[in-house]
């Protein structure tokens, strides 16, 4: 009786932590959502910071947006902590090497979630320092710089950075991102659509990360940090290509869809 017991108190707090989860996973939608419009602001020249600093300082910009920013500050975290719990004891619907790349995902992302929930903390308080990304990403590659073999660190890093961008493309060609859905569980309409945005948003994200491999890459080979950037100068390094009013505002596009995958995923996600 008493291990029934224990059991079903478990279960209650799986269930808080998920259903808390999933809020944060739609509060990282709602930063994808702003971070988009950032982009077409940019692609049609407004000199705006396209990064996820830039949206959460975007929320916040309001009276209702400061309250918004504590909401989505709180989720963020909330998701990240679920994403940490996803890497220690998630994916069972799937065995093997696959299950230990899901969960180092889950980890690396909870990581990175956290990072951007404290930020929107400090902001929402006032106490925001630094720069934006590219700023950031610009400092780190000095320091790594200044490392002994300091370029083929930043070229090693670079590789990183496009490994990502290749199992973002993967995921999104071949509707990876499914096999964590119960999509059974989504309203019609949206079982419908979900395979579609999710598969847009992966893209735009592989554009998006690709380019920033490229510029840590030639930061690398040229020894110049001020080459390196973020996803602000990612963005504004698509404006300024031919046709970079297009190219950027499909991207943005795919970000947004990306926003509204989070939201279904947030309601559809495996256990």
């Amino acid at each position: 009786m008493r291990r029934t017991e224990a059991d079903a108190q478990r279960g209650e707090k799986s269930d808080t932590a998920q259903l808390l989860g999933r809020i944060g996973m739609a509060c990282y939608g709602v930063v994808h959502l702003v971070i988009a419009y950032l982009a077409v602001q940019v692609a049609f020249g407004d000199s705006e910071q396209a990064d996820q600093k830039g949206a959460l300082q975007q929320i916040g910009s309001t009276a209702f947006g400061q309250v918004l920013l504590w909401i989505v500050a709180i989720g963020l975290v909330l998701f990240g902590l679920w994403q940490f719990m996803m890497a220690a004891t998630g994916y069972e619907w799937v065995s093997g090497g696959k299950r230990t790349r899901k969960r180092i995902g889950a980890a690396a992302r909870g990581v990175v979630v956290i990072v951007l929930g404290f930020t929107a903390f400090r902001i929402a308080t006032g106490s925001s320092s630094g720069g934006s990304s590219s700023q950031n990403q610009q400092e780190f590659t000095a320091e790594l710089l200044k490392l002994p073999a300091g370029r083929a660190l930043v070229v090693i890093a670079a590789a990183g950075v496009l490994g990502v961008a290749i199992a973002a493309e993967v995921k999104g060609v071949k509707k990876k991102f499914l096999e964590d859905l119960n999509t059974t569980e989504l309203p019609g309409k949206t079982q419908r659509w979900i395979g579609g945005v999710g598969r847009v948003g992966y893209l735009a994200k592989a554009v998006v990360f690709t380019v920033v491999a490229i510029l840590l890459a030639i930061a690398g080979f040229q020894a110049d940090p001020n080459k390196a950037g973020g996803l602000d100068t990612a963005l504004k390094t698509l404006a300024a290509q031919p046709f970079g009013t297009v190219l950027l505002t499909v991207v943005a596009l795919g970000l947004a869809a990306f926003g509204a995958y989070c939201f279904g995923a947030a309601w559809a996600h495996k256990r």
